[in-house]
């Protein structure tokens, strides 16, 4: 007979949607009480598993990793409280992980889609014609779980002292483009710093915008009346000083500019909050940021000035509700994290679950190295 477990305290459901307990039977939730007894009872703070909507398992420093390389991302954003996986992005096919029930879930994004020479080498899916982006758009939207992943701006080198953070697509190519993902059934997201990109973003019906970086109030305005969330991705952000410095003098002008992004990276997400923008919850792991990072992300946000309980709630039950997928609801799975304390009151807390259940099972908070069972 599988394990009881009786979950009391707090069960946070959603925006003041609370119960005091709830029950985990045969790996889903329930709130109606068994007829046998609890195998055991544990008492806290329960909340939906983390979203992590800004994720790259399986992407290295120099591109795709191995298999077990990508497994032990996943694990290392398990054990932070992460049960659920927007993959912002991959250079492979990480489709095989949903064969491992020991593994978060994971909606993948397909390949970014770029140009030669204008994003990270062996990143993304670089397309030489800008007019291949719509058939483009439409197979990576059919390889992927319902979103497509574009990188809108980024140096362009050849323009040499002068070169800076520019559109990498035509108006018309990116409004053809994000209409063939959206006839192929994904939304759209959109890696972009500058302020540049964002009115052709927004003109041709972007779903979410990544960084946002170079937003101006206009922007927000826009995207707060439309619901269009943004993931702020501060850590990353906090590296732009150190890719400044990098850029030198032989970049002068885009040196310039990502000091400025990164000396007004707080300020631009408590404008953003302010504007009435909503937000999605990203730690921007793979590639330089290390996979399990959510948590650390989360407090950046609250050092910006973005209430912890607005945090929490973009993270877990906000971020399942933008992405189709069950929180804490009458047979839903049993995708829970429980704390031993309100993180909606301290953010510090998300850092030191006392349990992670995932599909009804208790999984380790510290990180495993180990191969991951097939699922069942």
């Amino acid at each position: 007979m599988a394990q009881l477990t009786h979950l009391t305290g707090t069960i946070v459901a959603g925006d003041n949607v609370e119960y005091g307990e709830c029950w985990i039977v045969d790996g889903r939730l329930t709130f109606a009480r068994p007829d046998r007894q609890p195998d055991r009872t544990v008492h806290g703070w329960v909340l939906p598993g983390l979203v992590d909507v800004h994720c790259h398992v399986g992407l290295g420093p120099e591109g795709a990793t191995s298999r077990e390389e990508a497994m032990a991302h996943a694990l290392a954003d398990r054990a932070s409280g992460v049960l659920l996986i927007r993959d912002a992005g991959a250079p492979r096919d990480t489709s095989w992980l949903s064969e491992h029930s020991d593994m978060p879930r994971l909606i993948r994004a397909g390949r970014h889609l770029a140009r030669p020479k204008r994003y990270l080498r062996n990143f993304g899916r670089e397309l030489d014609d800008v007019n291949e982006l719509p058939q483009a758009m439409a197979e990576e939207a059919r390889r992927g779980d319902g979103w497509v992943k574009l990188v809108a701006d980024w140096i362009d080198r050849s323009l040499g002292a002068d070169a800076d953070l520019t559109p990498l697509w035509p108006r018309e190519a990116l409004m053809d483009g994000i209409a063939a993902a959206h006839e192929a059934g994904a939304r759209v997201t959109a890696h972009v710093f500058s302020h540049e990109a964002i009115d052709d973003l927004l003109d041709a019906g972007i779903d979410n915008i990544e960084h946002g970086t170079g937003m101006t109030a206009d922007h927000m305005a826009e995207a707060a009346r439309r619901g269009i969330p943004v993931t702020p991705t501060l850590l990353q952000v906090a590296r732009f000083d150190d890719i400044a410095a990098q850029a030198g003098t032989k970049f002068p002008r885009y040196a310039r500019r990502m000091t400025r992004l990164h000396a007004r990276r707080h300020e631009q997400v408590a404008q953003l909050h302010d504007a009435g923008v909503p937000f999605l919850m990203g730690s921007d792991a793979g590639g330089t940021i290390s996979h399990g990072s959510l948590p650390a992300e989360l407090a950046e946000v609250v050092r910006a000035g973005v209430p912890a309980g607005e945090v929490v709630a973009a993270a877990s039950w906000r971020a399942r509700d933008f992405l189709n997928a069950q929180g804490i609801a009458e047979g839903a799975p049993a995708d829970v994290v429980v704390y031993d304390s309100d993180p909606r009151h301290d953010i510090a807390v998300v850092s030191s679950p006392t349990l992670i259940m995932l599909r009804g099972r208790e999984v380790s908070a510290t990180v495993e190295r180990k191969l991951p069972s097939a699922a069942q």
